[in-house]
Formats: structure tokens, sequence, C-alpha cells
């Protein structure tokens, strides 16, 4: 990658081992589908306020050559496995691999 991945975690301070999974992720992305210029991994964090829990929603925008991008904003429905952040970035992930096929 040109740049850096950027890593912004919104309402919590992301753990060593959350940073190094997205690495991970990225790192594959690159292996798999070539060069990517840039590239952003927002991680919202669960609102406590709900009576079962919330769930992360991830967001990753890739910048690719011949000015492409990926985009995965998609927010899922109810489903608490999202409360998971290992299966929420796991799944933003496959999404991204399917727009980049």
């Amino acid at each position: 990658m040109q740049t850096p991945v950027q890593i912004d975690f919104k309402g919590f301070e992301g753990s060593e081992a959350q940073r190094t999974a997205i690495h991970e992720h990225m790192a594959e992305i690159e292996r798999m589908f070539g060069r990517v210029i840039a590239g952003r991994v927002a991680v919202k964090a669960p609102e406590k306020h709900h009576r079962k829990g919330g769930q992360f929603e991830i967001s990753i925008r890739l910048k690719l050559p011949d000015g492409r991008e990926v985009d995965v904003s998609r927010t899922p429905d109810v489903d608490e496995r999202y409360a998971n952040f290992q299966f929420a970035l796991g799944d933003a992930f496959r999404r991204a691999q399917r727009q980049l096929r």
C-alpha cells in the first residue's frame, strides 16, 4: 500500500489486537487482489444502552489503481453475531472481497 491504512475507532479505544486483525485483513486483500493505493477502516462501537447489546459497525474504503474504489459501509440488520468484533470485521472484509471480484 502506498500509504498506511487509516484506522478510526469511534466510541471506544481500539486494542492492539483489533488493530493487528485489521492489518492482517488488509494484507490478505493486497495479496489476493493486488495493489491498494490507500485504505481506511472505521469501527463504531456497539451502543451500550440497548437491552441485548449493540453491534459493531465497520466500514471499509479502498482506493485502487485506475481511480477505482471499494466502499463497504452497509449497516447490517440487527444480528447478535455483530456484537463480536472478529465476526463483524471478517464479514466487512468478505464484502470488500466480493466487490473486488
